[in-house]
Parts: C-alpha cells; structure tokens; sequence
C-alpha cells in the first residue's frame, strides 16, 4: 500500500458528526457538522465540500474508512450505505473501525498524560443501558519503543485480530447499565476516567469515589480519529468485504425486538 491514497473517513456513530479527508497518513482537512443529529442533513454537503477545497472528485477515492458501531443505529446505516455505494460506483476500498475506539483515540497515550492509565469509553444505547469499552495505557515491554502496538479484538469479522497503536482493551463492547460498570470498574485507588457522549444526559448516574470525567472536549468522535486507526488498519491489510459488511449493532434496533415480540 502506497502512502498516497486519497483516503475519505466518516464518523456517524454519535450525536455530531464529522467528515475527514487524507492523503495516506497525512490529514487533509476535516469538517463538522453544525449541530447534533444532523447526520443525514449535512454528511454529502461535507464531503462535496472537501473535495471542492483540494480540488478532488469522488472517483478518486482510493479508501473509505467508516466508524461501524455500536452506536446510532441510523448515523451507522448512513456510513455503511455510503460506503457500499461508493463501492458499487468505483473500487474504493472500505476500512471498518470500531465506534468506541475512535472515542477512545481522544486520548493520547503520550508523556503528558501519564496520570491516566485507564479509560472507559460510553455511548448511550437507551433503556437503562450503555455501550461501553475499557482500556488500560499499554505497557511497552524491554525496551520497546514508546506506543507499542497493542492487540485490540473487535467483534465484527472484519476488524478481528488486528492491532492499534493506542489503548489496550480491557474488556470487548459491551452493554452495561450504569450499576453494572459502577460494580465493575469503580476504584477509589485507582479512578477510571470517562469519556463519550453517553455522559451528556448521564454523568450523574456515573458519579463515584472510583470514577472521574474527562474535560468533554475528549467526549464526542472525530473523523479524523477514524483516519488514524483505520490507516493502521489498512496498513494491515484489514480491509472489508462490501458484501458481508453492516453495521456493528451489539443488539436489535428497538423496533425490530418489538417486532420480534409480536
């Protein structure tokens, strides 16, 4: 793979989204939309936008790279409906990566922060329960060289076994309520710090002696995180099959458990 790719990165999971455009590992630009849930609204209007400034068209796309979930169920069918058809009218390629990674890369795990050595990632899935991954600053061995890759296992088939270099997972997504993770992950020693969008209407019900908030600036996604980590995963061969790929979901939309029900 050469580092030239004209690379598109969408993140659609959460409330705001954003749309980024690279050249292989190098960040172009990346835009955010005007307000929360504006997803559909916007996401073509930011594209076109940012290939008019580098002066691109959508036939040179060489990859795309999707934020798949778990999150919004509709902001995840926009990226990957995106995608695919991006697919069906030119041979881009599609990098799918984990939603709550991509919250998770908000963080560095560089000198100064230190202080944090483990974080929890949350995105609201509704009804009492919550989207959560942990993860712990990972340790360089011998004399590895500082931000040693780290083995992250997803569950969708597409991005299992592969690797980031930033935090090391704790625990796969998971769906928790607030109790759950308290019980869990709650260290008055050794306080696990939160970030996501799951705290914008909730951060009262994570309140404890063993868990501490992040500034919310680190709280929403960003297109430009989606490059990152699906650059690595590119680099890697780690690309999906247009065929197999949908949204990571971890659970049922509320309408189809209805009608299930039924």
């Amino acid at each position: 793979m050469s580092s030239h790719e004209l690379i598109l990165a969408l993140e659609t999971s959460s409330r705001v989204g954003s749309v980024a455009l690279a050249l292989g590992p190098e960040l172009l630009a990346q835009t955010t939309f005007s307000a929360p849930m504006r997803h559909s609204a916007e996401i073509f209007g930011a594209i076109t936008g940012l290939m008019d400034r580098f002066d691109r068209q959508p036939g040179q796309l060489d990859h795309i790279y999707i934020s798949v979930g778990p999150g919004s169920f509709t902001g995840l069918r926009i990226s990957v409906t995106i995608a695919k058809a991006m697919h069906i009218a030119h041979p881009v390629r599609i990098v799918a990566v984990d939603s709550l990674d991509v919250i998770a890369a908000n963080v560095p795990t560089t000198e100064h922060s230190k202080s944090i050595d483990r974080i929890a990632a949350l995105l609201d899935a509704k009804r009492n329960q919550f989207y959560i991954a942990a993860y712990q600053r990972p340790i360089d061995p011998g004399n590895a060289p500082p931000q040693a890759t780290t083995d992250i296992r997803h569950p969708t088939s597409d991005t299992r076994h592969t690797t980031y270099k930033t935090w090391e997972r704790l625990i796969p997504n998971s769906l928790m309520t607030p109790t759950q993770f308290l019980d869990t992950f709650a260290d008055p020693a050794n306080p696990i710090k939160l970030l996501g969008d799951g705290l914008l209407f909730h951060k009262g019900r994570f309140e404890s002696s063993g868990m501490e908030l992040l500034d919310q600036k680190y709280w929403s996604p960003q297109a430009a995180n989606v490059h990152a980590l699906g650059y690595q995963l590119a680099q890697a061969g780690n690309f999906a099959d247009p065929l197999k790929l949908i949204p990571t979901y971890i659970r049922r939309p509320e309408a189809e458990e209805k009608r299930q029900q039924c």
